[in-house]
Formats: C-alpha cells, sequence, structure tokens
C-alpha cells in the first residue's frame, strides 16, 4: 500500500488518502473509479477506505455507503462491515455483484 505524496490538479500535494476524501467530497465513486482516477490498485482503495471512514468520523464526517447488490437476485449486502467486494450472494450463491459506492457528507 503507497502512503505517499501525489501532486494534484491544481499542484497542491496530498497525500492519497486526502485526495479520496476530496474527490468522495464532490462526488459518489466506487471503488474501481477511485483507483482509475488516483491510478492505485483498487484493493489498495479498499484498504484505504477503512481508514478515512475513522478520520472523517473524528472529524464529524460521515462516509456514506451505497452497499453492494447482487444482480440476480436483489439481495442488497446492507450490514456488511468490511469495504472489500463480496465474492458471492449469500442468497442465490450467484456471483454477479455490483459494486459499492461511497460518497463524504
Amino acid at each position: 500500500m503507497r502512503l505517499g505524496r501525489y501532486e494534484g490538479r491544481r499542484g497542491n500535494v496530498q497525500t492519497i488518502r486526502q485526495w479520496i476524501i476530496a474527490l468522495l467530497t464532490k462526488e459518489e465513486m466506487s471503488a474501481r473509479e477511485l483507483s482509475q482516477a488516483i491510478g492505485i490498485r483498487e484493493k489498495e482503495v479498499y484498504e484505504h477506505l477503512s481508514h478515512i471512514a475513522r478520520s472523517l468520523a473524528a472529524q464529524r464526517k460521515k462516509l456514506i455507503i451505497r452497499p453492494f447488490s447482487c444482480l440476480g437476485c436483489g439481495y442488497v449486502f446492507q450490514d456488511r462491515k468490511r469495504f472489500t467486494r463480496p465474492s458471492r450472494c449469500p442468497h442465490c450463491k450467484g456471483s454477479h455483484v455490483q459494486g459499492a459506492t461511497y460518497q463524504v457528507d
């Protein structure tokens, strides 16, 4: 996992987590969209999201999560605590799962 600093579009230097927070403040995005925008692996985004959720709580902000859902039966992973993508649906056992989206409020 990279924790270095990156230069943002305006020339200011930010950490990856600050950059993710800035992107999520502007619009709702999935982990894949975040990884493409920042240039890191999707797996790394999930690792950063758990830390970001705690940091935002300390700032009295909230990471809003639109949960994963099964494309086969419509099951919504409402009570899922982990940020990583589930491998399959517990109801229909299908593996077609729509990704979660995240936003800072």
